[in-house]
């Protein structure tokens, strides 16, 4: 029998190894314990990879649990939202992808086998015959399998980063859009404040006219001011719907579970701000997708190492094996054995290597700079977010200590000098009108505190969309009426 191209480690033993080795890249959960311990701490929720009915019909169960108080603050919508998102369960297998990868790179490669004879069916060749087998694999393979098994191992770690990075996104994606959601039923039920003082105006404007006591102009500015508002009021309730549905979105429910609420009315400002001393420092630190940058770079240098190793010689085979001929003689059978070593290679002629190292050198020049350009936006992002953090939160109170105070002190003294008939009824409605309006502004300044209070997790932790929008810890909402 002839063995031909047998790597090394066959020829001293591979049967010990050829199944393969079962390492920590083979669990159907590899590497997801590092992405939940990277949501746990930016997000302080759990993530769930469900990889069978059992777990997603637990989780199922968790989800109606947690949606059965209907009125669900910001930390519930995340946590439903990181439960219940398929987008999210699709996104965790690019990490079981990337195990098996690495898993792949661990394993020797399987040798070929073929088996073949002469002195078949041919009366010449009767008295002759010989049998040869064959088993073929690369040695280069063997050589460089360190360096591989180290590049897969880099993209492994980049894919685990890749996931959290994907669930810290949603978590903020989630938060913002319960913001967003809240913050507008909140501003509809301002409106509808308006509208009924409105409603009073038009309907006073025309008896009014009626007696005589009002002018059709001074009616129409009454009627139309009323019909705006009513429109207003009418898109205001249409973004809230909006609003929510994107949140039903987020958090992957459909059929009944729909039916939850959110509150009327958005968190009040918190009493003092948070203090971040060293926020660049801090977004350096923890920072995912940075973190991912630097892993490519990682990788990218291994791979270029292993060009390098194959930069002159891509295909290095062992041949050996022994060739067993049996021919018949007069007084019996011969058979002889013949041992044989070869070592077969590319001779590198025209292909030299120079094109696959230069493209080798400038991914990892490539892949430097933008880890180089990564870290300088990271450190203006920090700086922007808690710019925006703190100055979002001196204009929502300011709004909320000065300028709707103001408005509900000029509301009651006009209350006051109508009861004394000093003001006109016109006069009094039109103070109400602008202590609702005052009243919205109020809001819109509170919701951007909020998403600016997001925002600022974001610059810390990262998982927003172009890396500046991440999962907060905002508390839930207090003081919390009917929802919707």
């Amino acid at each position: 029998m002839r063995l031909r191209k047998l790597n090394l480690a066959a020829a001293i033993g591979m049967p010990l190894v050829l199944a393969g080795c079962v390492t920590e890249y083979s669990a159907k959960d590899a590497g997801f314990t590092t992405v939940d311990a990277k949501v746990s701490t930016a997000a302080t929720k759990k993530s769930v990879w469900i990889q069978n009915r059992e777990q997603a019909d637990k989780v199922n169960a968790e989800v109606k649990a947690l949606l059965k108080r209907k009125t669900i603050d910001a930390d519930t919508a995340v946590q439903v939202a990181l439960l219940n998102n398929k987008g999210l369960q699709a996104a965790y297998a690019d990490l079981g992808d990337a195990s098996a990868d690495a898993w792949q790179a661990t394993l020797f490669l399987n040798p070929a086998v073929s088996i073949g004879t002469t002195g078949i069916g041919t009366p010449e060749l009767q008295a002759y015959k010989a049998i040869e087998g064959l088993v073929t694999t690369n040695i280069l393979a063997l050589l460089t399998r360190d360096k591989t098994i180290a590049v897969a191992d880099a993209r492994f770690r980049q894919a685990q980063l890749n996931a959290a990075l994907s669930t810290l996104q949603l978590a903020a994606e989630t938060r913002r859009a319960w913001i967003e959601a809240v913050a507008a039923w909140e501003t509809v039920a301002q409106l509808n404040q308006a509208q009924a003082a409105a409603d009073a105006s038009s309907e006073l404007a025309a008896k009014l006219g009626e007696t005589g006591a009002m002018g059709k102009g001074n009616q129409a500015r009454e009627h139309v001011f009323n019909a705006e508002l009513a429109g207003q009021t009418a898109e205001a309730r249409l973004a809230a719907r909006l609003a929510k549905e994107n949140l039903t979105r987020l958090m992957g429910l459909w059929g009944s579970d729909v039916d939850y609420q959110v509150p009327n009315r958005l968190p009040n400002l918190p009493k003092t701000l948070a203090r971040k001393d060293s926020i660049e420092a801090e977004a350096l630190k923890r920072r995912v997708d940075l973190q991912i940058a630097r892993l490519d770079l990682e990788a990218v240098a291994k791979s270029y190492s292993l060009t390098e190793a194959t930069r002159y010689v891509t295909d290095l085979e062992l041949v050996a094996g022994a060739e067993a001929e049996r021919e018949k003689e007069d007084h019996g059978t011969k058979v002889e054995t013949t041992g044989q070593f070869e070592l077969e290679f590319v001779i590198p002629i025209f292909d030299s290597g120079n094109a696959r190292m230069r493209k080798a050198e400038l991914a990892h020049m490539r892949s430097a700079n933008l880890l180089a350009e990564k870290a300088v936006n990271i450190r203006s992002e920090a700086r922007s977010a808690y710019e925006a953090y703190r100055s979002r939160y001196d204009i929502a109170r300011h709004y909320r200590n000065n300028v709707v105070p103001l408005r509900t002190k000029i509301e009651e003294e006009a209350t006051l000098s109508y009861n004394g008939m000093i003001t006109s009824t016109f006069e009094l409605l039109a103070d109400v009108r602008a202590k609702v309006n005052s009243t919205v502004l109020s809001v819109n300044a509170k919701r951007d505190f909020w998403l600016a209070d997001a925002d600022l997790m974001t610059a810390i932790h990262g998982g927003g969309s172009g890396g500046s929008a991440g999962g907060a810890a905002a508390p839930a909402a207090a003081e919390a009426g009917a929802g919707h």
